[in-house]
């Protein structure tokens, strides 16, 4: 847990590194920020605390037009917690709750509804509609400023239930109508071409080593799903095909970062820049969440580089790379099938069983097979395929990750490597010990210390 002393710090020296992990609201103006606003620090007795966007709206503040506290990284606690609320955090995040209701995210997670919104709001500081209902303000706020949709398709694209409804939010929120936040928009929207998609910012806290993640996506690129594109290191771009709940998208995303504008070195933060084409717009929010999953963008580098410098294997790798990322999936089940299957063999997959896209985009137009599909398959990736389809292994955002891999071990022909890559890579857990790359000096960042080790060619 944070101090109020070390927040307060944390807002008069503007320190990007707490960006995302909580948020401060000024009672005298009714705005929120996230710490490093630029803004005049305000006095300590007028500022209040709290850990999600959500609950500070709940209050009554509305988001700093300056900062733009909606568009930080997310909290690093949620990918590291495997209880209830990390687990429901991390559903949240991947759209369930507007797609399934809070009742699904309850089910999910073996609770009931009333358990699940009364450990949220006394974790986090809102319930599950709050949070969700935060999520869709921001995803509404991106489409009104970066494409030349209507303001009723809009607001039903970013899963409000009426315009009604959408218009009292964003007013609630942002203190501005629709249109008056579309006004804001620097430039003139133009309309869309076909692959072009929806230009995102990905935000980032601390720094970020785009290298080796990008050396990892062309060494596993599947022709038709994915590709990576450009002269060389710093200056390439990632591309790939996603299946989404409402539909299909193709998403971009370039190497060359870009750090945050006025921040002290060792406070620095960035973004990288993204397009996602979709076929159906309400899998905006879901399809962002995913691809910030597969290049690990909430994670808290001044934490995990402080611990693995301290010991000595580690330090020096620590040093040549700060900020290196454990990458994750897009798709966990996916990920999962092609770890078990190897890259030649996945590549094989595709070509027999991957259902082409109706638009596509260059050379990228299948989809990577869904587990029901693969389900005749011998071996392994047979019955991996099958309890991916069955539901009897879930590997989803708010799975637990010790009952998926109980799961995966009982799986015949299934080794310990192979499981906890799996767990690394679908789960998304920041702890997973491979065999025979282990310290508990590295706890708990044993992926992270897996990942150095890797890029200096020691695994």
């Amino acid at each position: 847990m944070i101090d109020e002393d070390t927040r307060y710090e944390a807002v008069r020296s503007r320190d990007a590194r707490f960006d995302g992990e909580f948020f401060f609201a000024v009672e005298t103006t009714g705005i929120y920020c996230r710490p490093s606003c630029p803004a005049l620090t305000p006095k300590r007795q007028n500022v209040r605390y709290y850990t999600t966007a959500a609950a500070a709206q709940g209050s009554g503040f509305r988001a700093c037009r300056r900062c733009r506290p909606d568009a930080v990284p997310g909290s690093a606690e949620w990918n590291v917690r495997a209880d209830v609320v990390g687990r429901a955090m991390r559903l949240i995040g991947d759209g369930v709750v507007d797609r399934e209701g809070v009742g699904g995210l309850a089910g999910r997670l073996g609770y009931s509804a009333r358990q699940v919104q009364r450990q949220l709001t006394a974790e986090v500081g809102a319930g599950p509609v709050a949070l969700a209902r935060a999520q869709r303000a921001h995803t509404a706020r991106v489409l009104l400023q970066t494409t030349p949709l209507r303001v009723t398709e809009i607001a039903f694209a970013a899963g409000f239930a009426s315009v009604r409804q959408f218009n009292d939010t964003m007013r609630e929120v942002y203190a501005r109508t629709p249109t008056q936040l579309r006004a804001d928009a620097p430039g003139r929207r133009r309309a869309v071409e076909a692959c072009a998609g929806i230009p995102l910012r990905l935000a980032h806290r601390g720094a970020y080593q785009a290298g080796p993640v990008f050396d990892l996506l062309a060494r596993e690129g599947i022709p038709g799903v994915e590709e990576v594109t450009g002269d060389g290191a710093g200056s390439r771009i990632f591309r790939r095909t996603l299946r989404l709940p409402h539909g299909t998208g193709v998403v971009s995303v370039d190497e060359a970062g870009h750090e945050q504008p006025g921040a002290r070195a060792e406070h620095r933060g960035g973004w990288l820049d993204a397009r996602i084409h979709l076929t159906d717009l309400r899998d905006l929010t879901t399809a962002v969440g995913r691809l910030r999953r597969l290049f690990d963008l909430d994670a808290d580098p001044y934490a995990i580089d402080e611990r693995l410098g301290a010991d000595p294997r580690l330090a020096p790798l620590v040093a040549a790379r700060p900020g290196l990322r454990s990458p994750g999936a897009v798709d966990p089940d996916e990920v999962a099938l092609r770890l078990v299957a190897g890259t030649a063999g996945a590549a094989r997959l595709v070509e027999r069983y991957g259902k082409r896209l109706d638009a596509p985009c260059g050379t990228l137009d299948r989809l990577f097979p869904a587990p029901d599909a693969l389900a005749d398959e011998p071996g392994t990736l047979g019955a991996l395929a099958r309890a991916l389809a069955d539901g009897t292994l879930r590997l989803d955002a708010g799975a637990d990750r010790d009952d998926a891999e109980t799961a995966l071990r009982a799986l015949p022909g299934m080794d310990a490597r192979t499981a906890a890559l799996i767990r690394m890579r679908a789960l998304g857990d920041p702890d997973v010990t491979v065999p025979g790359d282990d310290s508990a000096a590295w706890r708990p960042w044993r992926s992270y210390a897996h990942q150095h080790l890797h890029a200096e060619g020691q695994l």
